[in-house]
């Protein structure tokens, strides 16, 4: 037979399993939210990384962003590349004389699926020489980053100049 205290007592753990699966329904895209802005923010400042090791000429520091598999298609390259040629660009500059001068570095979009992170943004640099002339560029990038374990490495990518406006 069962005592009315036992039917509230069912009553109410079963009103608990139900607000406790509640809160954990309406808090999940919040938490996964706060997560996915988590790894965009590290995105990010990995970007920011990735420039500051052209400047300073460091090439290990700008190696280490790069996944062992990685495959890209800079826009200063006639063909794909592999992480064995991805400094080629920076030593060419460098062997001139030349030094990395960045501008304005602007964000369109980053977008986080799983454990693969993609980074879209706009870079103005110029690459000078000792007068401190050269031309500026803006060039438009993409790059798909791979996190293994707590580490996002650059696993793919590509660039392309912005056209400069016509004269008039």
């Amino acid at each position: 037979m069962l005592h009315a205290h036992d039917a509230h007592a069912k009553f109410r753990l079963r009103l608990a399993t139900r607000l406790a699966v509640l809160f954990v329904v309406v808090s999940l895209p919040g938490i996964l939210r706060a997560q996915e802005s988590k790894n965009e923010q590290a995105l990010w400042k990995l970007e920011h990384d990735y420039w500051v090791y052209v400047q300073k000429n460091d090439l290990v520091g700008y190696r280490a962003l790069w996944h062992k598999d990685f495959l890209g298609w800079p826009s200063v390259s006639a063909t794909p590349v592999r992480k064995d040629h991805i400094t080629d660009w920076i030593t060419s500059e460098a062997t001139q004389g030349l030094t990395f001068q960045p501008g304005e570095l602007k964000q369109a979009t980053i977008q986080i699926t799983g454990n693969l992170g993609t980074t879209t943004y706009w870079m103005t640099s110029t690459w000078a020489g000792k007068d401190g002339k050269g031309e500026t560029r803006t060039t438009r990038i993409i790059h798909t980053w791979l996190k293994e374990g707590d580490t996002w490495h650059i696993i793919s990518g590509m660039s392309m100049p912005v056209p400069a406006p016509p004269a008039n």
